[in-house]
């Protein structure tokens, strides 16, 4: 047993929040009871004296920090298999450890991609190597060529979490719209890269002052737009989960919000670098400032945080990316897009959104935990007696310094940075895996 003693619980799942005692059962990796504050003190587990604990648990006095449900990330990669010099699942799934996520979605673009059963078990074997849950989802089209579905059926037989070709938007209307009807009759969801390639002279930096100072051509936001558009009319036509990745342009944002009001099946995340910085950013960090689809205009950064203050942008989501610092040294067309994400995303939301008044540390814990557990049907993102006793214990305002990454990869435009949230403890499973 192990008792973490008078921390202040955060529970987005219930909206309950206060100081909580909470007795873990580390055999059955469930959380056992959560008590009032001093309960243990006076002899009291909440429970009958069958089915009270025998013998004295391991204590660990929180003092007041937050324990919250441990993080869920639904849009990393962990570039494995294929990419292993970038990331593997094992380094990643350390990274996520660090940054108090407890579960987490990998995306299919790997290589091979997760088109077929033998690469989605061999990812999903390796993951239970690791000490978080580690999910995966599973190619729209086989190969990401957008020319054939994959198996939907067997794929989801298997343990596949959604369906996605992140990385490569889906063109095929038609086909879009099968797959829509596949996932849903499969209770599974889809989540969508959107950007028309039609638009894009130079992915990764804004077709704006970004552009203009590296001489070139850019991204602009008509790539998104327009994609968002036709497939918010096709999902709400077709009535299946569908998810909006990394929403960059304040036009897309409020295409979400309307389509919203006429579908429960819409949904949307954020990526912490999106909601942090504009295209200045990549002005003054270059390729580490580089993603698909990239920093905009300030308006729009501004757009993204209104739309995680409404609820139109359900999610935050890193999409963590990373790349070795030879690749990131090319120049700014050659080099890959893409940041590391995983380290810093709870830190950026309670500096960026919290500490700011945008949103609550209840409403950032929903957005980082329950919501994206909720979109992808998994058993985490909540505190309850008998639930998963996966969650992450921080202080909000105790400061740390970004430097010496878990990760194999360190292209991030935070390294160096102070930043508030510092980690005491991620637990998952009952287990302790990361100590601060």
């Amino acid at each position: 047993m192990l008792l973490l003693k008078n921390g202040y619980m955060i529970d987005p799942a219930s909206g309950t929040e206060g100081y909580r005692d909470i007795l873990i059962n580390t055999e059955s990796g469930r959380i056992e009871q959560i008590l009032p504050q001093g309960a243990v003190e006076q002899g009291d587990f909440g429970c009958s004296t069958e089915s009270k604990p025998t013998g004295d648990p391991e204590e660990i006095d929180l003092a007041g920090q937050i324990i919250a449900p441990g993080l869920v990330d639904v849009h990393v990669h962990f570039r494995d298999p294929g990419f292993t010099y970038k990331e593997d699942i094992d380094t990643g799934a350390k990274a996520a450890a660090k940054g108090g996520f407890t579960s987490v979605v990998l995306m299919a673009n790997t290589k091979p991609s997760v088109d077929n059963v033998e690469t989605l078990r061999y990812v999903l074997e390796k993951g239970k190597e690791t000490g978080i849950h580690v999910h995966s989802c599973a190619n729209v089209t086989r190969g990401m060529k957008g020319k054939e579905l994959t198996d939907f059926e067997a794929l989801s037989a298997n343990g596949a979490a959604g369906f996605t070709d992140d990385g490569i938007p889906l063109m095929d209307e038609k086909m879009l719209r099968e797959a829509l009807r596949r996932a849903a009759k499969l209770n599974r969801p889809v989540s969508l890269h959107e950007e028309n390639p039609a638009f894009i002279t130079n992915n990764g930096i804004n077709a704006g002052k970004a552009a203009a100072y590296f001489g070139i051509v850019g991204s602009p936001r008509e790539a998104e737009i327009s994609m968002v558009e036709r497939d918010l009319k096709i999902a709400l036509e077709e009535e299946a989960d569908l998810s909006i990745q990394h929403i960059s342009t304040k036009e897309a944002v409020e295409l979400v919000r309307q389509a919203k009001r006429h579908s429960s099946h819409i949904y949307a995340e954020a990526a912490p670098h999106h909601f942090t910085l504009n295209e200045e950013a990549a002005i003054q960090y270059g390729t580490l400032a580089k993603m698909n689809p990239p920093l905009r205009e300030e308006a729009d950064r501004l757009a993204i945080i209104e739309g995680l203050k409404d609820g139109t942008i359900d999610m935050i989501a890193t999409d963590h990316a990373p790349h070795s610092m030879e690749e990131k040294a090319r120049s700014i067309t050659e080099a890959p897009s893409g940041i590391i994400g995983l380290e810093t995303a709870l830190s950026l939301g309670i500096r960026e959104l919290v500490n700011k008044g945008y949103l609550t540390m209840m409403e950032l814990m929903c957005r980082m935990s329950y919501a994206p557990a909720k979109f992808y049907h998994l058993d985490a993102g909540y505190l309850a007696a008998g639930g998963p006793a996966d969650l992450v214990v921080f202080d909000p305002d105790k400061v740390w310094t970004v430097e010496k990454f878990v990760s194999k990869a360190a292209n991030s435009p935070f390294a160096g940075e102070r930043m508030p949230g510092t980690i005491a403890y991620t637990i998952c499973k009952g287990k302790i895996i990361y100590r601060g």
